[in-house]
């Protein structure tokens, strides 16, 4: 098991963002968190992430744990966060190198990697454009090459298709699944866009911080009396946690 969260809660003053959430991730797959707006995705990522501590409950990555463990757990993420996060004034190649060496990786080792994640996302021609010159599209691409240009065993993708249109989401499915298989990483897709995940292999349903649902996409047709799985969605999210 890659990811491994038991019984995590937190809270924003009287506000309960996560009442008791648990999940599994496991090696090569990829694991849809499906949500509306104010589920508690994001707080979720905030916390696997390391970047606010739980009150309650247990993050392990690799059998680290994220309180006890924070460094060794994050050193092998991948993350793609729902803001943008690159340097607008750096090119393409710039912001995967700075990152790069933010992991301590050696000159040759950047040097081989960075042309490698540029290449398979067709980003070699323009790698050398300041990344404000580059469509939202694009700069989604740079940022997911970003993600895996270390080789993270564990990718975190938080609402990545955001603000993108058809075509560059359609894009940016096709490029997640295909590395996923490629790589064997693990996938932890946080989204409310149901068609951008209908081929993952699990789905956990998270409404009002709790987790209504989860298992494989047909197991929750099954369970909702569903056709599609944006209408099992759609029913997950009228029923109580």
């Amino acid at each position: 098991m890659i990811l491994e969260v038991e019984g995590l809660t937190k809270n924003y003053g009287k506000l309960r963002a996560l009442d008791r959430v648990s999940l599994r991730v496991e090696a090569g797959s990829v694991t849809a968190l499906l949500g509306m707006n104010g589920a508690g995705k994001t707080t979720l990522f905030q916390l696997l992430t390391g970047l606010f501590v739980a009150d309650a409950g247990r993050i392990s990555v690799f059998g680290h744990d994220m309180r006890h463990r924070p460094q060794a757990a994050l050193a092998r993420l991948g993350i793609v966060f729902q803001q943008p996060a690159l340097d607008l004034d750096l090119t393409a190649r710039q912001n995967l190198n700075f990152h790069a060496r933010l992991h301590g990786m050696t000159r040759a080792a950047m040097r081989t990697a960075v042309d490698a994640a540029l290449a398979q996302f067709g980003l070699a021609d323009q790698a050398t454009k300041p990344t404000r010159e580059l469509s939202g599209g694009t700069r989604r691409k740079v940022e997911l090459a970003r993600a895996l240009v270390t080789s993270p065993d564990l990718l975190l993708l938080d609402e990545p298709s955001s603000g993108l249109d058809t075509q560059a989401r359609h894009d940016l499915t096709r490029d997640v699944f295909q590395a996923t298989r490629e790589r064997g990483i693990a996938v932890l897709w946080a989204t409310h866009i149901v068609s951008d995940i209908e081929d993952a292999d699990a789905v956990v349903v998270l409404a009002r911080g709790q987790v209504v649902a989860c298992g494989t996409p047909a197991s929750l047709l099954a369970s909702t009396g569903s056709d599609t799985l944006e209408q099992a969605f759609l029913a997950l999210n009228r029923k109580p946690a």
